[in-house]
């Protein structure tokens, strides 16, 4: 029984150990984080593709918006309504300053998708600007606004942004003007330089009393990112505002931060209702020391600050056989000099110094020197204790006043009116793939978009997806403490093996038994004893039936 318990206990870790490599692999393909996934309507699943074919032989029909759009783009026609921006960076170094960075229009290099072409950002360390009018344009009014667009770093990415910019509306917009001073509404999208990988969310707010704009970012999202911008596959980005001033950013359709406009940016959009006087200073007399040394306290008799804190140990004794007359260092008896050494040039030539080989059995060489210890009569600088200070003030501070600049603003979410999208970037890396815009109010349309679309290069994707043990060696190359479960993993069948299949040990209790049970043969005398020990049994049971039947009568 000890031993069945046993081995249940076995199998039932084997199991557990097994979920938890699984249950990592799957949490590699979503953020390896605690990431809400957004309800899907499944749409994706609707296109119009054989899951068993490769990417080479998919079907591919450009996406048709099913609803209200303000703004779509598949790049996978004449690239019209695109401007490229003819102006210069401000503030910058006239050899970088000329927005010419190259733009071209073409199909993925991996998991490509016939006939389904992105616009790419091809040139590394030049600045690039392209933009376009809107269909119509976007005002925050009482219908949300999505924006969606697909990305991928097809060279991953060392320093860049692929996000991009809502140019605000105005009468005198000239995209071919289009630069990074251009007043813009949003900007959205993934931006990376070193180990900072970000998603920004930023728009630009008016102030009601001023007239000026100010951006407004949104804290960082909780997940990582990392794994969006070195994976080198096809990316959904999402922005999602809604006239009850929250808003939604997603990848690839999992929530990864939302939250409220007026409670989730940085700096909030509306002021304090008070601040600090800034005419106020703290009093010359104003004392912030919660502790004084007390003012009472005298320094005993017997405290003697020159006391070292370590002395020499006046026990030690110097261990026998130390050589006091052999050096630490000898020269080497092996060198010898250069032949080039010049001694007018270079000095008098000198062996190198090596270890003295005596004192490697020997307790020490050389001057042996008295060990240091703590002394016992070391009390240090005496300084007076500390006491509570009766003349505490705590801690100043000016006075609240009524914030001057104060205003109110409970519907952020009306924004300036959008009627340009842009891109305005410069990378170090080149080859950022840009696909499927879409600006629309309506998330049923944006899901069919994304379907046709991203859900596709999805697929194709997961089709060319290297086997189990490829996907393995990746996550624990992200995760090095995996190896230690997969070790595990394969050594217990071969140990459930063994407890399971392997013959028992018999045990002396086992052996004890059974020598009782084995039949041993008899002697024709042994059945001859046995036989006449039964008829006498026999006998005194007649006799004391007898007996009994006599004394009832």
């Amino acid at each position: 029984i000890t031993r069945m318990h046993f081995q249940w206990d076995w199998l039932c870790l084997s199991v557990l150990i097994i979920n938890s490599v699984t249950a990592e692999i799957e949490n590699e393909e979503t953020l390896g984080a605690d990431v809400e996934v957004e309800d899907f309507d499944k749409q994706s699943q609707e296109a119009d593709v054989d899951r068993d074919k490769s990417s080479l032989e998919v079907v591919y029909r450009t996406p048709e918006p099913t609803g209200e759009v303000y703004f779509t783009e598949t790049f996978d026609g004449v690239l019209a309504g695109w401007v490229l921006s003819k102006t210069k960076k401000e503030d910058t170094d006239d050899n970088i300053a000329k927005y010419d960075g190259r733009w071209e229009v073409e199909e993925l290099k991996e998991n490509t998708v016939p006939g389904d072409r992105g616009l790419v950002l091809k040139s590394v360390a030049k600045h690039h600007a392209i933009s376009a009018m809107l269909t119509k344009a976007f005002i925050f009014d009482n219908k949300p606004l999505i924006v969606q667009y697909e990305v991928n770093f097809q060279e991953g990415i060392d320093c860049g942004g692929a996000y991009i910019k809502l140019l605000s509306s105005s009468d005198n917009l000239n995209l071919e003007y289009f630069f990074d001073k251009t007043p813009y509404t949003i900007m959205f999208g993934p931006d990376k330089c070193g180990e900072d990988y970000k998603l920004h969310f930023i728009f630009r707010h008016k102030n009601p009393k001023t007239g000026e704009y100010d951006e407004k970012h949104a804290k960082r999202p909780d997940v990582d990112l990392k794994k969006f911008y070195l994976d080198k596959k096809t990316h959904l980005y999402t922005l999602v505002l809604k006239p009850d001033d929250t808003f939604e950013m997603l990848i690839d359709q999992s929530v990864v931060s939302k939250g409220s406009l007026l409670e989730d940016m940085i700096p909030p959009v509306n002021p304090p209702k008070e601040i600090e006087d800034p005419s106020e200073k703290k009093p010359d007399d104003w004392d912030e020391r919660p502790k004084i040394p007390d003012p009472n306290a005298v320094k005993p008799d017997d405290w003697d600050e020159d006391e070292p804190s370590k002395i020499d140990d006046p026990d030690a004794v110097k261990p026998e056989g130390w050589l006091d007359d052999e050096p630490q260092y000898v020269p080497d008896p092996n060198a010898k000099k250069p032949k080039d050494w010049d001694e007018e040039m270079d000095g008098e030539w000198e062996a190198p110094q090596i270890p003295n080989p005596k004192c490697e059995t020997a307790p020490g060489c050389g001057h042996w020197v008295r060990p240091m210890k703590n002394n016992p009569k070391y009390k240090g600088k005496w300084k007076a204790p500390m006491i509570d200070n009766p003349n505490y003030q705590g801690i100043w501070s000016p006075r609240k006043i009524p914030n001057p600049d104060y205003f109110e603003d409970l519907h952020p979410f009306k924004m300036t009116t959008v009627s340009a999208i842009g891109l305005e970037l410069w990378s170090m890396t080149s080859d950022i793939y840009f696909d499927n815009f879409i600006i629309c109010s309506e998330k049923e349309v944006a899901d069919r978009w994304a379907a046709d679309g991203w859900g596709l290069k999805k697929l194709v994707a997961s089709a060319n997806e290297p086997g189990m043990f490829s996907q393995l060696v990746t996550a624990a190359e992200d995760h090095p403490w995996l190896w230690v479960l997969y070790i595990l993993t394969l050594a217990l069948p071969v140990g459930l093996g063994v407890l399971f299949c392997w013959p028992a040990k018999k045990t002396d209790e086992d052996t004890d038994f059974k020598k009782t049970d084995i039949s041993k043969p008899m002697m024709k005398e042994e059945l001859k004893q046995e036989r006449e020990e039964l008829e006498d049994d026999e006998i005194e049971l007649e006799e004391e039936k007898e007996n009994e039947d006599t004394a009832e009568d």
